[in-house]
């Protein structure tokens, strides 16, 4: 399992990717109504981070690769992944 990080200017997004399968077991984003409130920044990106371990532990799915891309670790990709594993994933 890959937990894949997209970010853009304003928005951030997750997926957990079964690469074996090629499919997308779970997703979650900030442009979801649930976290469209707390913003574009570090408080939303955790938000993200939380919403997908909680997705992904409901899917039976906690030992993940965490995939930042082209994006360094900082800022927002730092606050998904610290609440990422808060909620329960490890990597």
């Amino acid at each position: 399992m890959r937990l894949s990080v997209f970010r853009s200017s304003k928005n951030i997004s997750a997926q957990l990717i079964d690469d074996v399968k090629g499919i997308t077991v779970v997703a979650a984003s900030s442009l979801e109504q649930a976290i469209k409130a707390k913003g574009s920044n570090k408080d939303g990106a955790a938000a993200v981070g939380k919403l997908i371990a909680e997705r992904a532990l409901k899917a039976g799915k906690k030992s993940v690769v965490f995939d930042r891309g082209r994006y360094i670790f900082h800022g927002r990709v730092k606050a998904l992944a610290d609440a990422a594993r808060a909620g329960g994933l490890d990597f």
